[in-house]
C-alpha cells in the first residue's frame, strides 16, 4: 500500500506555481504539466486518464486556436473559436477523468471519501486537480479526525 503523500511527492507542483507558470508561458504550461504528470497520475492511481494522442490533440487545439485568433479574416476567426472551444472541452474531459481516478484511488488505497467539487473541476480543470492532489494528506487527516481514527502520535 502506498503512502498518502506519494502522489503529491511525485507530482511536486504547488498550485500557485502552476498558475504563475501558466501566466508566464501564456497558457502553455498546463499542457506541459499534463504531458509530464498524466503518466505519473495513471501509474499511482492505476486508472487510465488520457493517452498520448488525447494530450497531443489538446495541444493542437490550444496552439492552433491561439495562433489563428484575431487574424481579421472572419472564417479563420471562426475556426480559431471552434478550436479554442474544443481545447476547453478536452481540458474538462481530462479533469473529470482525473477526478474519477483520484477519488477511486483515495477510496481504494487509503479509505478516504475524497469529495471533489464538480463545479470547481469544470471551471478550474488542471488547477483544481493539482490542488486536490496536494490536499490528499489533509483530506486524510480531516477524515481521521471526523471518524475518531486520529493516530496516537497526533493526540
Amino acid at each position: 500500500m502506498s503512502t498518502i503523500t506519494e502522489l503529491k511527492d511525485i507530482i511536486n507542483t504547488k498550485t500557485l506555481n502552476l498558475v504563475l507558470l501558466t501566466i508566464a508561458t501564456a497558457g502553455i504550461y498546463p499542457i506541459i504539466w499534463m504531458f509530464i504528470n498524466t503518466p505519473k497520475l495513471e501509474k499511482i492511481t492505476t486508472k487510465k486518464v488520457a493517452d498520448h494522442t488525447f494530450l497531443v490533440w489538446l495541444a493542437v487545439c490550444v496552439g492552433l486556436g491561439g495562433a489563428l485568433a484575431s487574424t481579421g479574416e472572419e472564417a479563420i476567426d471562426i475556426i480559431a473559436g471552434i478550436l479554442t472551444i474544443a481545447s476547453w472541452v478536452l481540458y474538462i474531459i481530462w479533469a473529470f477523468r482525473a477526478k474519477a481516478a483520484l477519488q477511486e484511488y483515495a477510496l481504494t488505497e487509503h479509505k478516504i471519501d475524497l469529495r471533489m467539487n464538480g463545479f470547481y473541476t469544470f471551471i478550474l480543470t488542471v488547477y483544481y486537480i493539482n490542488y486536490c492532489i496536494n490536499d490528499l494528506p489533509e483530506a486524510q487527516r480531516k477524515q481521521q479526525i471526523l471518524t475518531g481514527q486520529a493516530s496516537v502520535a497526533e493526540s
